[in-house]
């Protein structure tokens, strides 16, 4: 199993996969101390070009490698093992363009989020139709080992990305502002900063068990005339709403 590009995102799958202790890992990234640092931690085997990793032998090989040297990391993998299922986590680039470098491989696109290094992860995956029912078993495996894996045209990978990959940190904006409100209350800054993350875990994982939309479980709390609708009504009246899809669209079309 080997990442390409040990950047944030190669980074937390390395986590993420060390978490399971199912595989043997392989990160490649060109030298650099705090890679060097997290291959001791995380005991995944680090080499610095890709003649070292074909000779490993990996069964996946993960691209999380910068869209404008992509391509060229993708010439460089010809001699791969044909056996071995090529899953490329990088924006910019379609399915044709890595069919086109290596037609006689497997490969699929995914967009992942930073929460994989913890095993919650939402990742949105398209999958070929030219791959085979006992690899896509296996890259389905693989990934919700992650977290949760959404499985989308690839035209919707954009947009889904977007909202997966680029959301975790507009709600830790949401929860650096809830913070700050508990402070400026009197809380303590520990107390609040695991106040916020607290709630918004729950409130998220009530969202995935019961099914409902958000507006239901919005409503379930907003009591006639009581303080939490007075909270909406204030979001509302300064543009919380309209804030969060104008951030999607600003990120979606940049």
């Amino acid at each position: 199993m080997a990442v390409i590009g040990v950047g944030h995102m190669g980074s937390a799958l390395l986590e993420g996969l060390a978490n399971t202790h199912e595989f043997e890992l392989i990160g490649k990234n060109p030298i650099n101390p705090r890679v060097s640092d997290l291959s001791d931690k995380l005991s995944f085997t680090l080499v610095h070009s890709i003649a070292e990793l074909i000779k490993l032998s990996p069964n996946f090989v993960i691209l999380t490698t910068p869209a404008s040297i992509t391509m060229d990391i993708v010439s460089e993998l010809t001699d791969l093992d044909t056996n071995s299922i090529i899953i490329s986590a990088v924006a910019g680039h379609s399915y044709e363009e890595y069919h086109q470098a290596l037609p006689n491989h497997q490969i699929v696109r995914c967009i992942p989020n930073i929460p994989v290094s913890v095993n919650q992860g939402t990742t949105s995956l398209f999958i070929p139709e030219n791959i085979s029912d006992s690899s896509r078993e296996e890259i389905l495996d693989l990934l919700n080992k992650l977290g949760e894996t959404i499985l989308v045209k690839e035209e919707q990978l954009s947009i889904v990305g977007t909202i997966g990959g680029c959301s975790p940190a507009f709600v830790d904006v949401f929860l650096d502002a809830l913070a700050d409100s508990g402070v400026l209350e009197g809380l303590q800054r520990k107390l609040a900063n695991k106040l916020a993350a607290s709630m918004v875990n729950g409130a998220a994982t009530l969202a995935l068990k019961s099914g409902k939309e958000p507006s239901l479980l919005k409503d379930q709390v907003c009591s006639p005339g009581g303080t939490t609708i007075k909270g909406v009504v204030s979001l509302e009246k300064n543009g919380f709403r309209n804030a969060v899809i104008e951030a999607v669209k600003a990120a979606n079309h940049n």
